[in-house]
């Protein structure tokens, strides 16, 4: 048999010296690093000044016994694999070496042959461990908090707020317009949480009819309708000890809405043509860009799911808000959308970010994306320049030259302009944008809608 030689880190823990001795040498001649131990209690110092891959373990040892042991070293180090030496090996022994971890139980000098193919098949469960183990932690680090981009005040109150919301397990309502990273959030609520070893499956509730979406979140029974063959998990069962994310909430029918409202109080439902209730348990975290509340008047969400869904609720800014954070943000999208391409654009001219600062996205962070996307497609130089932007945004640029040409008496226009100057100084911050031009919030308010600011 062929085995690709590798360095991994082998301890041996065995009280009879001449075996370890043995032992040591036959390992090390297949190329691992051999480390050796005579008892317990230099084994575990061992373990804390080296990085090992798989122990072998005498079952009989000065301090202690070596079943016990195999549970002691799992649970401090998940990843190794013990392989356990006994001279007299009995069933009862084995079984309960298996169950506490062990990789094999083999018995001295009988199954010697045995032991370097048995350390090559530990080897390679350790590395996929150790594969598995990196990957998580990648994918922890792309949903992390540090990945929202944004220095803003409104933006770095929302990430506090969903920080101190992530390790307890409440539901929470994310609200904002369309396009300000709700699912971002979401995302990063889940893998801040306990549960981030669970799924998280998102469904955007505006997606699906009344029928395809019941069946989407809950599932059904073979037979519940024509071409129901077999039964059927939904998203829910899917997501169990995980995290659900209810994109437009604001959008799901009524009596769909009492069945989420059950599974919030009693963690149970019904799935379509069921007569028994399925539970589970899960986090629900839900975002709309309606206003609930509104909805509630009107008839078209029922309050006591809103206050059930809303025990802890966050609001995304939208992008005109926190102006500041565009530069990041063009920078950020820029290395992202050029990462699949062959071209080298590096910077971003002056004259580009000063428009982008001009706009009012209403598209928020995805119309963003989407306009420097367009503008590494059209670019040709290291640089993006204000004419690869869209028609509508270059507009600003001649209403601007325009408007600052006009005379100081015409005080509407004069008015206009400095109302947003003051807007882009507080980053879109409305009630200090009045404090600073002496005005009621609601005067603020009716000249923005005046002069089509907002």
């Amino acid at each position: 048999m062929f085995y690709t030689l590798k360095m991994n880190n082998v301890l041996i823990i065995d009280d009879e010296e001449k075996l370890r001795t043995l032992l040591s040498k036959i390992i090390t001649l297949e190329g691992f690093e051999v480390f050796q131990a005579g008892d317990i209690k230099s084994g575990f110092k061992r373990l804390e000044t080296t990085l090992i891959d798989v122990v072998l373990c005498d079952v009989k040892l000065p301090d202690g016994n070596g079943v016990d042991t195999v549970k002691i070293i799992k649970e401090k180090y998940p990843t190794l694999e013990v392989i356990l030496l006994t001279a007299y090996g009995n069933i009862p022994d084995g079984v309960q070496a298996i169950k506490n971890g062990a990789f094999d139980y083999i018995t001295k000098g009988d199954d010697n042959n045995k032991i370097i193919p048995l350390l090559y098949r530990a080897i390679e469960k350790v590395d996929l461990a150790k594969r598995v183990q990196q990957l998580e932690k990648q994918l922890d680090d792309k949903h992390s908090f540090d990945k929202i981009i944004g220095k803003s005040k409104t933006i770095q109150k929302a990430i506090e707020l969903a920080k101190k919301v992530a390790v307890n397990d409440t539901s929470v309502l994310l609200t904002g317009e369309t396009g300000t990273g709700k699912e971002v959030f979401a995302q990063a609520i889940h893998y801040a949480s306990s549960r981030n070893k669970q799924n998280f499956i998102a469904v955007n509730c505006s997606a699906f009819s009344k029928e395809l979406l019941e069946n989407e979140l809950f599932g059904h029974k073979a037979g519940s309708f024509t071409g129901a063959t077999k039964d059927t998990k939904g998203i829910f069962e899917e997501a169990n000890n995980g995290t659900v994310f209810l994109d437009e909430l604001g959008e799901m029918p009524l009596d769909l809405q009492a069945k989420l409202l059950r599974v919030l109080e009693t963690g149970e439902y019904l799935k379509v043509g069921d007569s028994k209730p399925t539970k589970v348990n899960v986090r629900i975290i839900a975002a709309t860009n309606r206003d609930l509340k509104k909805e509630i008047d009107a008839g078209n969400f029922r309050e006591d799911l809103f206050y059930r869904i809303a025990v802890f609720e966050i609001h995304l800014p939208p992008l005109r808000e926190r102006i500041s954070d565009i530069d990041d943000l063009a920078y950020f999208f820029l290395k992202k959308c050029t990462s699949n391409t062959n071209k080298k654009i590096t910077t971003i001219s002056k004259e580009y970010i000063d428009l982008l600062k001009q706009h009012h996205w209403k598209g928020n962070i995805r119309e963003l994306r989407n306009v420097i996307e367009r503008s590494i497609i059209l670019t040709e130089e290291n640089e993006l320049s204000k004419e690869t932007l869209p028609f509508e945004i270059l507009q600003l640029n001649k209403t601007t030259s325009k408007e600052k040409m006009l005379s100081a008496f015409e005080l509407a226009s004069a008015e206009k302009i400095h109302i947003q100057k003051v807007l882009n100084y507080t980053n879109g911050n409305k009630t200090k944008t009045a404090e600073l031009l002496g005005i009621a919030l609601t005067t603020l308010y009716r000249k923005l809608s005046e002069y089509s600011l907002e």
